[in-house]
C-alpha cells in the first residue's frame, strides 16, 4: 500500500495550466467565458491544494464578485469537470483544478488543528481494490481516502 499512485495523474503537481487553455475548455463545453469564471480558474491554477469557496472569494481580491457567484460558478465548473470537490469531514467543500481527462483521484493528509492540506503520493494498488471487492462481492471498485492528524507546528514538534 505504500506505493506512488501510478494509475492516476496529479494535475496540480504536474502542470500549471495557462489560463488560455482553461478558457478554451470552457468554450469547448459551450459555456460563456465570464470574468468570474476566468478569475476563479486563475486562483485555482495558482494553488497546489484545494481551496474553499470563501478562500477563493478572498483570493479574488479586486476582481471580486459576490460569494453567491463564486458558489454558482464552482458548481458549473465542477459539472464541466474543470474542478473537483473534496470533503475533509469538516463541512467545508474545497475545490481543486482538474487537468483535461483526469479523474482527479489522489489523497490528502489534513491537519485537524490548522486545516493544512498536503497531497500524498501513495495509493492503493489496483489489485488490493480488486481483492477487497472480490471478497465482498463488489465490482467496479474505487476509493476515496483522506488521512487526518496534527502537523508538526500544531503538535509542537520539529518538522521532519
Amino acid at each position: 500500500m505504500n506505493q506512488p499512485c501510478g494509475q492516476h495523474q496529479h494535475p496540480h503537481r504536474l502542470i500549471q495550466q495557462p489560463l488560455t487553455e482553461l478558457t478554451e475548455r470552457l468554450r469547448q463545453g459551450a459555456r460563456k467565458i465570464t470574468a468570474p469564471r476566468q478569475a476563479i480558474l486563475d486562483v485555482l491554477r495558482r494553488h497546489q491544494h484545494p481551496l474553499s469557496n470563501k478562500e477563493i472569494h478572498a483570493a479574488l481580491g479586486r476582481e471580486s464578485c459576490d460569494l453567491a457567484t463564486v458558489y454558482r460558478n464552482l458548481h458549473t465548473l465542477e459539472e464541466m469537470r474543470l474542478v473537483r470537490r473534496f470533503d475533509f469531514g469538516d463541512g467545508v467543500a474545497r475545490f481543486e483544478l482538474l487537468a483535461e481527462g483526469d479523474d482527479g483521484h489522489h489523497h490528502h493528509l489534513v491537519c485537524r488543528g490548522c486545516s493544512r492540506v498536503v497531497e500524498i503520493e501513495e495509493c492503493f494498488p489496483a489489485d488490493v481494490e480488486a481483492e477487497i471487492g472480490r471478497r465482498h462481492g463488489f465490482t467496479q471498485i474505487s476509493h476515496r481516502l483522506e488521512f487526518f492528524g496534527l502537523c508538526a507546528r500544531c503538535a509542537g514538534t520539529p518538522a521532519p
